[in-house]
This record gives structure tokens, sequence and C-alpha cells, in this order.
């Protein structure tokens, strides 16, 4: 196991910015895990566990204690019975290359979250989810090494505690798992999926979900699947065109490339909350049910009503200018600019709506400095600037 000390870590992270890591080892097998988890604790430093860095800020003065990073690589197809098939991935491979592989097997459930940045073992953290599909709806098993004991178990999905953007990884217990590997289960055979009106729109056909046991999306209630429609292959093309559209795939020659992707997750309101959005803005936001009763508004839809465009900017940091959750580090950029510019956003959707954004990435090392800005906390209060 090699340990590396003061690595700068903006070359691992898709947004660009941030400090060193003190220390750093790259993990390829899961033993490697377990030895550097044991040497981060012997010294009693903090461990941060890094994988593609594609949803994550990290503070100007770098992130104290172990960065471990998730190198581990493997990819496993089984039959699972009659019309079914299960792919166990590695938790350091790349994620789009696990959904092309699913998609030339023909195998259906992973063809909308294609070209998503980052590795698959980041996917049931943040159950992550884009055009009518969420990572949870197809998850049948998470392989975990337990922190506390470091032990090695398989927790099923409905152990996982999966919400919107959520997960017991994620909030229940942050520091207690490292992902290793998950268990997809797919359809194999099975339609495409286009649950999702934009992508519905795309190849002109009403949104419908793959199947009866499909989970419920944010755009319109399904109908009865045709017999025939777009193959994976199209629906992955599609999917791939429509990210490239709003700068949301890798790509080098992109101005709007050094983002983390979707900054704020959707705001989960209530009905009253989307009647004074209504009266204020002149007009209804979308507003799509949830099964705990409340409604998802777009939040994009909330920061272009508020007066801030796509292309806006402060600085060195501004909205993308092809979409308008993805805030953009431009050349010279610094943390301390990102979440100024993120706390001016929040600032201005409270103003005029009265709602709270909420931010997605995760955030290293600001509690280390001055430069963190305690209003980007999920509950704190909005000061006005």
């Amino acid at each position: 196991m090699l340990v590396e000390s003061q690595v700068p870590l903006a070359p691992l992270s898709t947004l660009g910015v941030g400090g060193p890591a003190q220390y750093l080892v790259t993990a390829t097998t899961e033993a490697e895990v377990v030895d550097a988890l044991r040497w981060a604790h012997e010294r009693e430093l903090p461990v941060h566990v890094l994988g593609g860095g594609s949803n994550l800020v990290i503070s100007d003065s770098g992130v104290r204690g172990l960065v471990l990073r998730i190198a581990l690589r493997g990819l496993t197809r089984v039959r699972a019975g009659a019309g079914l098939c299960s792919f166990s991935v590695a938790a350091g491979e790349p994620w789009d290359d696990l959904v092309a592989q699913t998609v030339e097997a023909n195998c259906q459930g992973l063809e909308c979250l294609s070209g998503i940045p980052g590795l698959a073992g980041a996917t049931p953290i943040q159950n992550v989810g884009a055009y009518g599909q969420e990572v949870s709806e197809t998850i049948e098993r998470v392989r975990v090494l337990d922190r506390h004991g470091l032990t090695v178990s398989e927790l099923p999905a409905a152990d996982c505690g999966f919400g919107y953007r959520d997960s017991l990884f994620k909030s229940r217990w942050p520091e207690r798992y490292v992902v290793l590997g998950v268990t997809f289960r797919l359809r194999e055979g099975a339609p495409a999926q286009l649950a999702y009106g934009e992508l519905a729109r795309h190849f002109d056909v009403p949104p419908r979900t793959a199947g009866p046991d499909t989970a419920p999306t944010d755009t319109a209630p399904a109908t009865a699947a045709p017999s025939a429609g777009p193959s994976l292959r199209q629906v992955r093309a599609a999917v791939l065109e429509l990210r490239k559209r709003k700068s949301m795939v890798l790509d080098a020659s992109d101005p709007n490339r050094r983002s983390c992707g979707s900054f704020f997750v959707n705001a989960l309101v209530h009905a009253e909350d989307v009647a004074r959005v209504a009266a204020v803005a002149g007009a209804p936001p979308p507003a799509f049910p949830q099964p705990d009763g409340r409604l998802k508004v777009p939040s994009a839809w909330l920061i272009e009503r508020a007066g801030l465009p796509r292309g806006t900017r402060l600085g060195p940091v501004g909205l993308s200018s092809r979409h308008t959750l993805a805030l953009v580090a431009h050349d010279g950029a610094t943390a301390r600019d990102v979440l100024r510019f993120a706390h001016h956003v929040r600032q201005r959707v409270w103003e005029r709506f009265g709602i709270r954004l909420v931010p997605e990435p995760d955030f290293w090392g600001f509690e280390e400095t001055e430069a963190r800005l305690p209003v980007l906390a999920a509950q704190a209060p909005l000061a006005t600037p």
C-alpha cells in the first residue's frame, strides 16, 4: 500500500478547485481498502472516500487526514432467471462503461442513466437518477465494508434506505460504510423506459415505463408499454445527445466542463408552497407528486424565475450557459468563489419564493477554513448578504 502526502485534489475533481490531500491512498483491492482504513485509524486521522470526484467541492485549504481513492475494478454478468440478468460491478468501474455494457447486452434498466460521470460505487450513495430512472429501481444489493469492524457484507436494496438523491450511506451513516461493489438486476429484452417527458418527446411517444413494477416517475402517469419502440441503443444515444446539449457529459473542449453536475437537488415542498410560488411567479411551477405527499418542483425553474438566467456570472463562477443547475468554475476560480456564488443563488430563490435550495455535492475540508459558508448546510438559516 502506497501512502502519498500533499497530493493535489483539484485534478481529481470535475469542478477543478480545491487544495491537497494530507495523505492519499489509491486502493485497487478490498484488502488495500482495509489496510488504508486501519492505517488511518491507528493515527486517528479522518477518512474521506473518493470516487470519480464528480459530485464534490473541495476546500481551498485542502483536506486533513486520509483521502481513500477507490480504484477497484471488475464486472461480471450472470443470468438471474427468465427474462432477468444481473451485473455485479466493482466500485471503481466507470459508471458509463457499465451502462454501455448493459445496453449492448440488451438488458433494460440503466439506459437512461447514460453519460453520467463518476464511478459505479457512488451511485447507490446518491441514489443517482436522470431522465426518469434511479439506480434504486434496479439495485439488488450493495457490497460494503463496515468501518466499525472492518467486515465485508452485502446489503439488500431494501436495507439501503433509498430516497430522492439519498440513501443511508449518505444521510444516516455517512461515515460507516465504504461501498465496494453493486449488483444490479435488469430485464433482458424488455422495452426501453421512456418515463421522462423530454426523452419521450425526442421519440414522439407518450411517457411510459418499462413494466408495472417500475418506480413512479416525475413526469406523467405511465401508460401501457407499446409492443414496439426505440431500442436500448437508441435511447442511450438520445440521452447522450440530450446531456451533451446541456454540457452534462465530460468534454475537454466544452467551456462549461468544470462543474459537478447539478449543484442543487429539486425542491421537495408542500402544496401551500407551490401555491405561493405560483402567486409570486404569475404562473404555476411544474410540480410532481411524491410518495410522501410532497411535491417536487424543478430547482432550475425556481432559479430562472428568481432572475438568474443561464450564463449568469459573478466573477469566475456562474451558471452554465446550457444548464441552469450546473455551477461552472471558470479560469481562476477558487472553492470560495464557488460557495459564494452558490450562496447568491440560494439567497435569490429564498428571497423571491421562500424555498431553500439544498446542495447536492459533498463538501470536504470547509470546517477547517474561514472560507466555509455555513448557509450551504441544508437546514441552515439564510441571512441577508
